[in-house]
């Protein structure tokens, strides 16, 4: 089992920044990535980034040189660095670990981002 626990979301001014946070626990030598997901109001949830057990990372278009996915392995989070941010990337911000068999989520944050 893994668990997942996000923080760092709010409201923010457009071309604010925000880090979101994910303290994962539990046995993480079965995770092979982790990632953030989004869901806007009436929309389906999207992959926004992702990073591998490796260190590769992936950025969706919308969001390529304006956030940043890293990890701290000693203290098993992620991070999703949001630089500019937009109105349109108001959304719940949900964190992602996958194994070969199982997909974990978190509870979700907010962010909110006004014009």
């Amino acid at each position: 089992q893994v668990q997942l626990v996000e923080s760092g979301g709010g409201l923010v001014q457009a071309g604010g920044s925000l880090r979101l946070s994910c303290a994962a626990s539990g046995i993480m030598s079965s995770i092979i990535l982790m990632g953030w997901y989004r869901q806007a109001p009436g929309k389906q949830r999207e992959l926004v980034a992702r990073i591998t057990s490796g260190g590769s990372t992936y950025i969706t278009d919308s969001a390529k040189g304006r956030f940043t996915i890293s990890r701290d392995n000693a203290k098993n989070t992620v991070y999703l660095q949001m630089n500019s941010l937009k109105p349109e990337d108001t959304a719940v911000y949900y964190c992602n670990a996958e194994s070969r068999v199982r997909t974990y989520w978190g509870q979700g944050t907010q962010v909110t981002v006004s014009s």
